[in-house]
């Protein structure tokens, strides 16, 4: 079984879905659910995004695993390890990225 797969499994099981019920809001056979879960089937992208908005987390923690919380710590960690200037950089390339969004 492949970590996404697994991750899909344990995600399913906490919310108490039944792979049935997976299937019937993808669109799909349960057959569909349980190989992606056992990682004998690949997912698509449209499926992943589909997992995403049924599980309300990005596509980003289910592919990698890494929520949003571990994310941030890592990144505090390293912020904190660069140089003033390094840090004052990161900073407004941030800010730069986020008024990019905004557009």
């Amino acid at each position: 079984m492949d970590n996404l797969g697994r991750r899909l499994k344990k995600i399913r099981e906490k919310t108490r879905f039944t792979q049935e019920e997976i299937a019937g809001m993808l669109g799909v056979r349960r057959l569909v659910i349980t190989n992606i879960e056992n990682g004998t089937r690949k997912i698509t992208a449209e499926e992943l995004y589909f997992f995403s908005k049924i599980y309300g987390l990005s596509m980003e923690e289910l592919y990698t695993g890494e929520d949003r919380e571990k994310r941030i710590a890592k990144f505090s960690r390293t912020f904190d390890e660069l140089s003033n200037k390094s840090q004052k950089e990161v900073l407004e390339f941030i800010e730069f990225k986020r008024k990019q969004e905004e557009k």
